[in-house]
């Protein structure tokens, strides 16, 4: 019978991958007897539901579609400790395996159809060199099946499902671990991507768990994270489609749940509620924040998509006091600045708001598998807000707060109703 190996997930710019398997040895090997050539992982990566291998795009640019499936790139490979701790001796072999967006095998993650869904990793891990130990040679090890995994930025995320009867709505949330008293609360409202059946899409489909990594939870104080999620799309008008309107069927049915959630938790602080979200959720926030003047504390919109042409005057008054960071890029395909941010903020400005900033960036920049920068989809500033690479104001300007340059983060923190 074949072996068990356990994987070691994270949680990148581009959704989980596999990064580590973790092999269980027959006897204790130094770890200078292992290297990358040691074994090959091979996997084909299945629908979760259905069992088939999935198709994806060939490459950006084509139409046609194969299956995804071939061998992982073996980066380095050691002796460790169950745990998967690199030791000189041990009775396990980790292997680390390549992975990004130039290496989708290893990704837990893929587009079916209109939104990303979680999928299975079939892996066979095939031993194709001998492994010298004091106690003989080992050779002819495969495993292939799966005995347990683990994915430390999701730890402490709990699914949960809001009781409104009319359009009840799915979410995931993360309780802060320190800090005491009362807590802000930090919603995130996903991308046309994240929607659909798969809660933990909306919170690691892309890296929107670093919102609660020690680092930004110590910013914060201990800070709840809200992250829910609709089937289609937060742009959806009732139509199923996207339009110009300005117009969500679930604002009502997200200000529900927000209320439950606040209502379930009674150390959160109520005047600290922040509020953002990209392209669709960028959406939804400028939308939640027009339809409940003085609620959030603050809003992040990322690529957000209200088009500026549906956004009264009246709507610019009710907004101009609340403190907005705007992201967005100038190349952006998907949702163009001219008309969506660009105009808004200069009417928000124009109307004398005291709390503005828009970090405007040329293009989204990325490194391939080789640690070389090259230019991305213009769509995805999430990946600058999300790593708290938001420093800069519209003029270039770093934005300070009593004469200290701040991030994004550091300065959603700062905001109190």
């Amino acid at each position: 019978m074949n072996k068990t190996y356990a994987s070691i997930k994270e949680v990148t710019d581009f959704g989980p991958f596999v990064r580590k398997l973790i092999l269980p040895l027959p006897q204790t090997v130094p770890s200078a007897a292992l290297s990358p050539d040691t074994f090959t992982v091979y996997v084909e990566r299945r629908d979760r539901t259905t069992g088939d291998i999935i198709r994806i795009r060939k490459d950006w640019m084509s139409e046609e579609r194969i299956e995804s499936k071939g061998y992982c790139r073996i980066v380095d490979a050691y002796a460790a400790n169950a745990s998967g701790s690199r030791t000189d001796q041990g009775d396990f072999a980790v292997l680390e395996l390549g992975g990004g967006l130039f290496e989708p095998l290893a990704s837990e993650i893929a587009t079916i159809d209109m939104h990303n869904v979680l999928l299975f990793l079939d892996m066979r891990i095939t031993q194709n060199q001998p492994i010298k130990s004091d106690a003989g040679d080992i050779s002819g090890l495969i495993y292939d099946r799966l005995s347990k995994t683990s994915l430390k930025q999701a730890e402490g995320w709990v699914n949960g499902c809001s009781t409104n009867p009319d359009m009840p709505m799915r979410y995931g949330y993360f309780s802060p671990a320190m800090g005491s008293g009362k807590r802000p609360l930090i919603i995130w409202l996903h991308g046309a991507g994240e929607g659909g059946l798969d809660t933990a899409v909306a919170y690691i489909g892309n890296k929107v768990v670093s919102l609660s990594s020690d680092k930004n939870q110590e910013l914060f104080g201990g800070a709840y994270v809200l992250a829910p999620q609709v089937p289609t799309m937060w742009l959806d008008n009732g139509s199923g489609e996207y339009t110009r309107t300005g117009q969500s069927m679930y604002v009502e049915s997200l200000k529900a749940l927000i209320d439950e959630f606040i209502q379930l938790h009674s150390d959160i602080d109520t005047d600290r509620i922040y509020i953002g979200g990209c392209s669709n959720g960028g959406f939804m926030t400028m939308r939640m924040i027009i339809d409940y003047p003085g609620f959030f504390a603050a809003a992040y919109p990322v690529c957000e998509a209200l088009y500026d042409e549906v956004i009264s005057d009246q709507d610019i008054q009710t907004i101009k006091d609340t403190p907005i960071w705007f992201t967005h890029a100038k190349d952006d395909p998907i949702v163009k600045p001219e008309e969506t941010v660009l105009p808004t903020y200069n009417r928000l400005i124009k109307a004398g708001a005291p709390n503005i900033h828009f970090s405007y960036f040329d293009n989204v920049k990325i490194k391939d598998a080789d640690g070389n920068e090259q230019l991305f989809f213009g769509h995805a500033t999430w990946l600058y807000m999300l790593n708290d690479e938001c420093k800069l104001d519209f003029d270039g300007q770093p934005v300070k707060i009593d004469g200290q340059s701040v991030t994004l983060l550091q300065w959603l923190a700062r905001q109190s109703r």
